[in-house]
């Protein structure tokens, strides 16, 4: 039985550089009119790996002694890399004939060399290739133009303009679901009950399907791309090519994410303000606690108390005291494999959730008259912090560095024979000096900066649930909508066997 392989990658479809057709009749040729043939065909898959499909039958039956001489069209048709074409080659010839219609090498040492050129031309051409692919999305990327349609919700992909536009009716949905996670009402319950609202209302997804799953809506919730800015070049994927070809998931390549000064921006519609975006990724960090599980009854404080002696989240049960049940938070763990089981504390859920709840209330009272005589007397002109005046001027300080630093060089340069070099030295010294000192200040001016923008971010949040608090009817609250509120300005509530209680702000 003689075999014929031929191969056709999919990028090379497009380019019609291979007929399929073409390479059988040509090995049909080779092998004679009358020859029993049996094709062997790998339709759309790279030659840079050699878990394909017909190739993988092919060499099974050349294993198994069916085949006695195998016909190929040219040598890169069994592989693009110069050590898996060798490999294979040796692998056929050890029990069949392998023969090639372009380019038939002879087994002499002169032959195996000319075979051995031709497999490095070919791995080098695919290698340069993939290289000018690479540098010419990079190089258009740096132009501020989207490459491909990446298929972000909520937005659709203008391929003439190589822009994202966004989409109405998709971008209405990005909307709602981060009101959903940051503000809820009482509407739904984390991120999975934000996937079942949407399947809920015939929303449909991306691929058009009403179905939505939570994992779909935790990647809305963190893709940076609705504040306006989506990044090209942020995930490594070298290799992953090759995953569908591997049944197992230990030997599948992960995709890895590159180092940020990697990234390359471009500036597209935004549908998120940076704020709301931050805010739910604050949220995010504390949700999977928040939402784990579904106990059988509802606690105020489900996922917010910790014990502040050993740490242990305190989690709500029903517990038997003196032959009659209460409800407490305790932070003994009674399941198999715990680490900790807890140092036993434990307070009733009445007494804390009306403790915590009273505490709110005052807070929002108190604040909330702050507020509006703050917002009586308060001047909109806004003016430049301290922090902020002192980065422009240690940012004049380091421009002026190096000017000075440029002069010098310059002027030791032009007069060589008339100036003193150890001077000029001592002054170069002086001035980078001066600039360490000055990049050190700078750094931990912009890291206290951040810090008080943070805590006037959390301190904006906190006067919208002020604002929202006063102008519902709180007289008949939910439990669902104290827990919205509460969430919304507490990250964790701490109780100490003392009886202690510390509040930890978002």
């Amino acid at each position: 039985m003689i075999a014929l392989y031929a191969r056709v990658s999919t990028e090379e479809q497009a380019k019609s550089g291979y007929s399929l057709k073409d390479q059988i009749r040509q090995c049909m040729q080779k092998a004679g009119s009358n020859a029993e043939t049996m094709e062997y065909v790998d339709d759309g898959y790279s030659g840079e790996f050699l878990e394909r499909p017909a190739l993988s039958k092919l060499r099974n039956d050349i294993r198994d002694g069916l085949i006695r001489k195998v016909i190929v069209y040219d040598p890169d048709r069994l592989s693009r890399k110069l050590m898996n074409q060798l490999i294979v080659s040796e692998e056929i010839e050890k029990r069949a004939e392998l023969v090639f219609v372009n380019g038939d090498y002879a087994k002499s040492p002169e032959g195996m060399l000319f075979y051995q050129m031709r497999g490095a031309v070919a791995e080098f051409e695919k290698a340069k290739i993939n290289e000018r692919m690479t540098r010419g999305r990079r190089e258009k990327a740096k132009q501020g133009k989207v490459v491909k349609d990446v298929k972000v919700y909520g937005y659709q992909f203008n391929k003439e303009a190589g822009e994202m536009e966004i989409c109405e009716s998709e971008s209405k949905v990005v909307e709602l679901i981060f009101e959903l996670f940051t503000n809820p009402m009482g509407r739904v319950r984390g991120i999975n009950g934000i996937a079942n609202y949407l399947t809920d209302k015939g929303i449909p997804t991306k691929r058009r399907v009403g179905k939505w799953h939570r994992q779909v809506v935790r990647q809305i919730l963190m893709n940076e791309t609705y504040t306006g800015t989506f990044y090209h070049n942020k995930w490594n994927t070298e290799g992953m090519l090759a995953n569908k070809y591997k049944e197992d998931d230990e030997d599948k390549v992960r995709m890895t994410l590159r180092p940020r000064e990697e990234w390359i921006g471009v500036e597209v519609p935004a549908i998120i303000d940076t704020k709301t975006f931050e805010y739910a990724q604050q949220l995010m960090q504390e949700s999977r606690r928040r939402w784990a599980g579904q106990p059988k009854n509802t606690y105020l404080l489900s996922g917010m108390v910790r014990c502040g002696d050993c740490g242990n989240t305190m989690t709500g049960r029903r517990a038997k005291n003196w032959g009659r049940y209460v409800f407490e938070y305790t932070d003994f763990k009674s399941q198999a494999g715990t680490k900790f089981q807890g140092c036993g504390n434990k307070i009733k859920c009445e007494d804390l959730d009306a403790f915590v709840w009273e505490q709110f209330v005052n807070l929002m009272s108190t604040k909330g008259q702050a507020l509006s005589e703050t917002a009586a007397s308060v001047d909109n002109e806004a003016s430049l912090s301290f922090e902020e005046s002192e980065l422009q001027r240690i940012d004049n300080e380091l421009e002026r560095i190096k000017t000075g630093r440029k002069r010098l060089l310059d002027f030791m340069t032009n007069n060589a024979d008339l100036v003193d070099e150890d001077d000029i030295r001592n002054q170069l010294k002086e001035l980078k000096d001066k600039e360490e000192h000055l990049l050190k200040v700078r750094e931990e001016t912009a890291a206290l900066l951040v810090d008080i923008q943070d805590n006037e971010f959390t301190e904006e949040i906190l006067n919208e649930t002020i604002e929202q608090y006063l102008r519902e009817d709180t007289s008949d609250l939910s439990i669902e909508r104290k827990q919205d509120f509460l969430r919304k300005v507490f990250r964790e509530v701490r109780i100490y066997a003392s009886g202690k209680v510390e509040f930890i702000r978002m």
